[in-house]
């Protein structure tokens, strides 16, 4: 074999900042420290948590709860609103800080981001050295503790950067990936919701084991397309590269039901929550203040599909009600999937957009690309 055709094993970085708005607001004001602290609106005007400490999350507060929810589990729960340039300022140096060691960066939202070091000279080629010393400095420069994992692909990164936090380092070597892989829950699986999960449990399917050890015709009998991928999943293997986000056109969430919603009322019960899940989205992703039109999305029981868009500055409960009655009128049906979203503006508008509204709010997950995965070469 010609070992020059061979690609190396790719070394995988996945950073995510600890508790990002909330760690801001303690490094600026430390008599927040120790406090359990949340960043989000205010529940008179029906905010949801977008962020909260440690000590906020001993009292079951988490992302998207509804703030009044959150202070009845924790009467004594500080609760501070977003300061969104003073976190995309941090964010802007901590992607500085990425950059030093690699040009492969994905920004997922403003405290998160891949790496791929397979290429980096710095420290020797080591990703781990690397990820120590990103931690380091980042704790220097912003004031803040990121979590990172390391490891031969996207998914398992990003597993493994949640493994230890706050503050965590987990490595997941080459060798130890099918070990690892193999007792995690399905939950895990990159792109497995709870529909997902729940459909997959009924198969009997509880951990990556369980998946890998059906054939892919089954899986595909069972999930179709999907089935491939959490074969693959389930193995350790995920041929996504670390791709450079340069502009984020829009941003959506869906839900496909497992039971159908019946009629108009059903929907609307349901779409409140994806609107707040869309509002969490907006702001952790940092595009907040650009939304130039919004839209709802829905797929009929005869999987029929129709949208419909209208132009908005802000995420606006009612306005998304209009949408989907208007676009439930064109079939009036049952419902097997609602979404809802919103455009973008171009970087080079944002500034005129600024001018103009009142100050906007809206979006949700990136879609990420699928390219080869590479097979031999040094240890992460």
């Amino acid at each position: 074999m010609n070992t020059a055709l061979v690609s190396p094993i790719r070394k995988i970085i996945h950073c995510d900042c600890d508790c990002f708005y909330a760690a801001i607001e303690m490094r600026d004001d430390p008599s927040l420290r120790g406090k359990p602290l949340a960043v989000g609106g205010t529940p008179e005007q029906r905010g949801v948590v977008a962020t909260c400490n440690y000590e906020a999350r001993k009292f079951g507060v988490h992302s998207a709860m509804p703030t009044v929810q959150a202070l009845r589990r924790c009467p004594d729960l500080v609760v501070i609103r977003p300061a969104m340039e003073k976190y995309r300022v941090a964010s802007r140096r901590i992607l500085s800080i990425y950059r030093d060691y690699t040009d492969l960066v994905e920004p997922l939202s403003l405290d998160e981001a891949y790496l791929d070091v397979t290429h980096s000279n710095a420290h020797d080629s080591s990703a781990t050295r690397i990820a120590k010393d990103i931690k380091a400095r980042v704790y220097e420069d912003v004031g803040i503790r990121v979590s990172a994992g390391v490891a031969p692909n996207k998914f398992l990164a990003k597993i493994a950067s949640d493994w230890n936090k706050p503050d965590g380092l987990l490595v997941i070597l080459p060798e130890a990936v099918s070990g690892f892989v193999a007792a995690l829950p399905v939950e895990k699986l990159f792109g497995v919701g709870t529909v997902t999960a729940a459909r997959l449990r009924r198969a009997g399917l509880k951990t990556c084991a369980d998946v890998a050890a059906r054939s892919r015709l089954e899986l595909r009998t069972l999930f179709g397309v999907l089935g491939d991928r959490l074969f693959e999943l389930s193995c350790g293997i995920d041929r996504r590269e670390v791709t450079p986000v340069l502009e984020r056109k829009s941003l959506s969430v869906e839900e496909t039901y497992v039971r159908d919603l019946a009629n108009l009322a059903a929907c609307k019960s349901e779409l409140l929550a994806l609107v707040a899940r869309l509002g969490h989205q907006a702001r952790k992703l940092g595009e907040d203040e650009a939304i130039e039109r919004i839209f709802v999305k829905i797929r009929f029981d005869n999987f029929r599909k129709t949208t419909v868009e209208r132009h908005a500055t802000e995420l606006d409960a009612a306005r998304f009600v209009q949408l989907l009655e208007e676009g439930f009128a064109r079939a009036q049906r049952p419902v097997r999937l609602l979404g809802v979203g919103a455009r973008i503006a171009p970087n080079r508008l944002r500034g005129q957009m600024a001018l103009f509204s009142d100050g906007p709010d809206g979006a949700s997950p990136i879609e990420e690309r699928t390219p080869a995965q590479s097979s031999h070469g040094n240890p992460t």
